[in-house]
Formats: C-alpha cells, structure tokens, sequence
C-alpha cells in the first residue's frame, strides 16, 4: 500500500467530510439564529403597524393601510361597509419585491370578525383563510399546506387584534442560501486544497524516499552508519537501521573469522596427515598410527568448528527444566573409556539432585568440554573430580583436574578461539574454552576459571537463583 496514496485519499476525504459537516452545522446554526432574527422583526414591524393607526381608526384609515399592503398582482382586501381596496389607486411612489408574496398580514376585531386581510392570507374569493389570533406571542400555524412563523399583538384600546408573519418556505429558502453560500466557496477552494495537500504530502515524505534512495544505492560491502539528517519520526527507523547493520557487520565479521580460522586450523593437520601417509608409503613404520593420530585431531577440529558455528549461530528457544546430575552422570558415563585407557580416574563427588532451567543440549555440550579438557590436560594416571552442589544462592558444578593449568600470562585469553594455554603436544583445537565461555552467556551461567594450589585447574559454573533440588 502507498502511503502517498493512503495519506492523499484520506485528507481528501477529511477535507470533503469538513465541508460537509460546515454546511449541516451553517444550516443548524442559521435555522436557530434566523428564527430568532425573524421573530424580533416580526415583533418590530407588528408594532410599528399598530402605532401608525391612530387611537380611533375609521374607515379611511383601514383603506390607507390596505392600499399600502397591496402587492403586485395581488392586494390586501378591506372587509368593512365602506368600499374595498379593488376601489382605491396605487399607494404613490411604491414598490414591490418578489418575496413579499411569502409575507402576511391581517387585522381583526375582538370579536374574531376580519377588518384587513393581505394578500398571502386569501383565498381567490377573497374571503380569509388564516384564522384569527387567540393570544399575543409566536408560534407556528398552519394555512392550508403550508406553515407559518406568526406573531400576534392584541390592543385592547382600538379593540384590534393584530397579526404579522412570515411563509416557511421564505424561512427555509434563507438557511438554504446560506447553507450553500458556505458550500460553494468550500467547493471552490477544495482544487486548491487539495492541491495544496498533495504538495505537503511529498514535501513530508521526500525524507522516507531519501533514506530509501541512500539505502538502495548502498554497496553490499558498504556497512557504514546511516548519518543521514531525518525528521524526529525516522529517527528511530534510522537507528533501527544502524543496529541491524551493525549486528550484520557483526554476524558477517563471525563468519569471515571463522572461515580465516577454520582454514588455517585444518591446513595443519591436513599438511601433517599427507606427510604422514607419504611416509608410510615410503615403507617407515611408524607413520601409520602418526597419521591417525592427525586424523583424530583433524575429526576432533571438525567436531569443534560444527559446535562453534551453532553457538554463533544461536537463537533464543525457551528454557526447559534440566535435570543436571542425570546429564553430569550421562557424560561422565560417556567419558569414561577414554578416562580408563590413559589409567586415570574420574571420579564423581557431592552430586545433588539438581534441576536447572537452560537447554539441555548446550549445557550438555558446554560441560562435556570442561570434562574432556580436563581428560586431555590430565596426565595419565591422574585424577578428574566433578563436584555438583546445591547453594542457597543457586547451583554450583566445579570441575578439578591434576594437569598443568592455565599460566597466568594466558589467563585472560582463554576466551580466544584457536589459542592454546599448555604444552602444544597435547592434541587439541584450542577452542573448548571459547565453546564453553560462549555457551555459558547464552545460557546465563556464571564461569570461572581459577589454578589450584595442588596443581591443574578448577573449572567452576554457577547458576544464580535458577535452581530448585529434584525429587
């Protein structure tokens, strides 16, 4: 979807529903307003009529009042013995407009007896057909089918009953002009409006297109930042954007290391396995068991690299309950031949009924390289202790063998990958530790490595708060 379309079709259609509602709210507003303005100048033009009769009217005065309401084509009638208003001339100098056809007038005696009557408010006979007033005030009456707005003035002096009104018709043909003259302007301006919309609309979004546009035309090799000035509301797309770049950057730059290292890890064993088998077909006797010994440790680099690759290539899964003592005892179990051809012992102390939350192959993966380190760097005949103990504070699982340890000057970097600590004799990857230290964060367990006094190196993991003892 086109958020330049989307954004153009909804203020299109805001700006016609706002043209709407401005109309339906002039007409609500006019139809209040103009009934109010109509009322006082009925009230006006009622009593400014009764005050231009003088205090005992005779027939000359009706017929001077009904000449001046005449219309044209249509005139007042006089209903008294004196003569009608078909008798009289023109009123001098008058003048008519087409709407005062939708105004009426009339008077009557207090007996309900008509005296004049306008235009509007005869029927071809001439005879009246609004009836007379019974109370002063407004009000809305009914001539035939259409309504009035009359108003109604009693003066007892004259014995007149006076009333003065206005055709609704008139009324509803006023709100309608003025409901349409704030219609056709709005209509008008809407062009222009929209015009003006659309405008803003590219101006606004001319950022997200630049954003696009740099990251289009990028180099794949191209792992820069994105420093391009955007408004507050892509600024959080644009960090998103330099994260993901910058976890890319990351995850190719794993894989470039781990390409270089595994390379020139297995160019080693493979050049010594050719030499190997060269000399054995050279008929020199020990050559054969030298190339398996490099087959074993090339097996065992391919092993560590297929490990190593998956724990760069994690993903979170949700934590399942590990029973840890049946795993220690299924690769302590596991373990053992290996431990038994070289005379050593691996023994097993202290092991609590412990469960812990994790994923149980990499934690089975994770502890079976601290065993097996601990096999590889164990003289023959010497001793490996596993110690697994529930802690109030967790769960504590510490692994001591008898061999060399770590120099302190190699301590800190154990975490390396392809780097060997002890004697280079020993058949090894050099990246058991850096398995387990990377296994171990994402597992959430603590690690610690630490030289005993007595020799050989004590390898603790410690779970904080994760634990409960099995039953």
């Amino acid at each position: 979807m086109s958020i330049h379309r989307y954004l153009f079709r909804t203020l299109a259609l805001s700006l016609a529903m706002v043209a709407l509602l401005s109309v339906v709210a002039a007409w609500l507003i006019s139809q209040n307003e103009l009934e109010e303005i109509l009322d006082a100048q009925l009230a006006f033009t009622g009593r400014g009529l009764m005050s231009m009769l003088p205090e005992a009217p005779e027939a000359d005065d009706y017929q001077r009042l009904a000449r001046w309401m005449d219309q044209r084509k249509a005139s007042a009638h006089l209903y008294t013995d004196s003569g009608t208003s078909d008798d009289l001339p023109v009123a001098p100098g008058q003048t008519y407009h087409h709407e005062e056809r939708k105004m009426g007038f009339g008077l009557w005696t207090e007996t309900g007896q008509p005296v004049v009557i306008g235009p509007g408010w005869q029927d071809v006979d001439r005879q009246p057909q609004m009836p007379p007033p019974g109370e002063q005030g407004f009000e809305w009456r009914s001539l035939g089918e259409s309504r009035w707005r009359v108003f109604a003035l009693h003066d007892p002096s004259r014995g007149l009953w006076l009333q003065i009104g206005i055709e609704r018709d008139f009324f509803l043909d006023i709100i309608e002009r003025i409901a349409l003259n704030h219609l056709w302007p709005m209509l008008l301006l809407m062009p222009l409006s929209l015009l003006l919309v659309l405008r803003h609309i590219r101006r606004g979004l001319r950022p997200i297109e630049r954003l696009s546009q740099q990251v289009e035309h990028r180099d794949s090799a191209d792992l820069s930042r994105i420093e391009l000035d955007v408004p507050t509301e892509l600024a959080g797309l644009r960090g998103s954007l330099n994260d993901f770049i910058g976890r890319l950057k990351a995850t190719l730059e794993k894989e470039r290391r781990f390409t270089a290292d595994a390379a020139h890890e297995l160019r080693t064993p493979l050049a010594a396995l050719k030499i190997h088998l060269d000399n054995a077909l050279a008929g020199e006797g020990d050559a054969l068991p030298k190339a398996r010994q490099g087959v074993e440790r090339l097996q065992r680099v391919v092993e560590q690299l297929l490990v190593l690759a998956r724990v760069d290539r994690h993903t979170a899964a949700a934590p399942e309950s590990v029973d840890l003592r049946s795993l220690l005892l299924d690769l302590a179990a596991e373990l053992w031949p290996l431990a038994d051809a070289r005379g050593q012992q691996l023994r097993l102390e202290d092991v609590d009924p412990t469960t812990v939350k994790g994923n149980a192959t990499e934690l089975g993966i994770m502890i079976r390289n601290l065993l097996d380190n601990a096999l590889r760097y164990t003289p023959d005949g010497g001793t490996i202790e596993a110690i697994l103990q529930a802690e109030p504070q967790g769960v504590r699982l510490s692994i001591l063998d008898s061999g060399p340890g770590i120099p302190d000057t190699h301590m800190e970097r154990v975490a390396e990958r392809f780097h060997r600590a002890s004697d280079a004799t020993i058949t090894g990857s050099g990246l058991g530790l850096s398995i387990v230290l990377a296994l171990a964060h994402q597992q959430e367990v603590e690690v610690s490595l630490d030289n005993r006094e007595s020799g050989g190196l004590n390898a603790t993991l410690r779970w904080r708060q994760h634990a409960s003892a099995a039953r």
